[in-house]
């Protein structure tokens, strides 16, 4: 018996040595070999971890970091249209500034502008923008560039005997005397009635400034004898020429009361009156006539105070020869 025990007991494997199994189900092993399968097939898998590369800044690092304030932008200006052009003056626009310029350049460069002007350009504007040039340069005492112009204006024929008296004046200036008196016998001839005794009375006085008497004694006959609202300023200075000649005046009295008493008698006429008061022996009146007149002529326009600058000259020389006869 015993021995059949202890057989027995060799050949059963002992209960604390049997592996536990829980009561299952036939099949559930099969099933759970599946969900182990689809499982592994189905879940993803793990990524590796993300390593940061050198200079790179960590999330924790960044949550870390203040935050910049935002950078307002100002809007951009808006785009303005641009402004039209101002139109281009007109010749006669330009002429306009020319004769109302307050200087010799600024009048030069306007009468430049006119004449370089793309606009057509008619010949009674282009005449009067070359008389302002002229005028500038008579104004600076560039005398040869105005006789130039002045005669390059002649070409024009728009009033040539205006032009032949800026021409001799020009000439008169740069001591040309014999050029000075051909463009006024031209002027005379050339211009219209009206004009013709203030050309012939421009030439006597040129002769007379010159001290070629007989001359200005001829001109000025022509003057008187042409002469109609000016006629007392031309006869008193033909008196003068004949006094200063030598020659008897009779009614020297009556011509200088007479000169004296019409608007010719004024601005040059105030030359004309003091060599008249002059020669006549009333000093007092002469002196005041001919200081009347110097200090006019002086005080006026630059191209006035150049075209007399012969009267004034004379009448400066009476003055001191009233000063010496006290």
């Amino acid at each position: 018996m015993r021995k059949a025990k202890e057989s027995g007991d060799e050949t059963r494997t002992p209960a604390w040595k049997a592996p536990v199994r829980a009561n299952r189900a036939p099949g559930d092993g099969a099933r759970r070999g599946e969900r182990r399968v689809r499982g592994a097939a189905s879940s993803p898998k793990p990524r590796p971890a993300k390593k940061d590369s050198p200079g790179s800044v960590t999330i924790a690092a960044r949550a870390r970091a203040p935050k910049k304030a935002a950078v307002r932008r100002e809007p951009a200006p808006a785009v303005r249209a641009a402004e039209p052009r101002p139109p281009t003056p007109s010749p006669e626009e330009l002429l306009q500034r020319a004769m109302a310029a307050p200087t010799p350049r600024a009048r030069a460069i306007w009468a430049r502008r006119g004449l370089s002007s793309a606009r057509r350009l008619d010949r009674t504007t282009q005449s009067m923008l070359l008389r302002q040039l002229y005028l500038a340069y008579y104004e600076t005492r560039r005398f040869e560039k105005a006789l130039e112009v002045s005669e390059q204006n002649l070409h024009l024929d728009v009033l040539p005997d205006v032009v032949h008296q800026d021409a001799a004046r020009a000439a008169q200036a740069l001591g040309d005397l014999e050029g000075a008196a051909g463009h006024l016998r031209l002027a005379a001839r050339t211009g219209p009635a009206k004009r013709r005794a203030f050309h012939w009375w421009t030439l006597g006085s040129l002769y007379f400034l010159a001290g070629r008497h007989d001359e200005a004694i001829s001109a000025l006959t022509r003057a008187a004898r042409w002469g109609t609202t000016d006629k007392p300023l031309y006869q008193g200075h033909l008196a003068v020429a004949r006094c200063v000649a030598g020659e008897p005046v009779p009614d020297l009295l009556a011509l200088l009361e007479r000169l004296a008493e019409v608007p010719a008698g004024q601005g040059y006429g105030r030359f004309v009156l003091g060599q008249l008061a002059y020669h006549a022996g009333r000093r007092d009146d002469a002196r005041r006539y001919l200081e009347a007149f110097v200090k006019r002529s002086e005080g006026g326009r630059t191209a006035l105070a150049i075209a007399l600058d012969g009267e004034i000259s004379l009448a400066r020389k009476t003055l001191a020869r009233l000063d010496e006869m006290g």
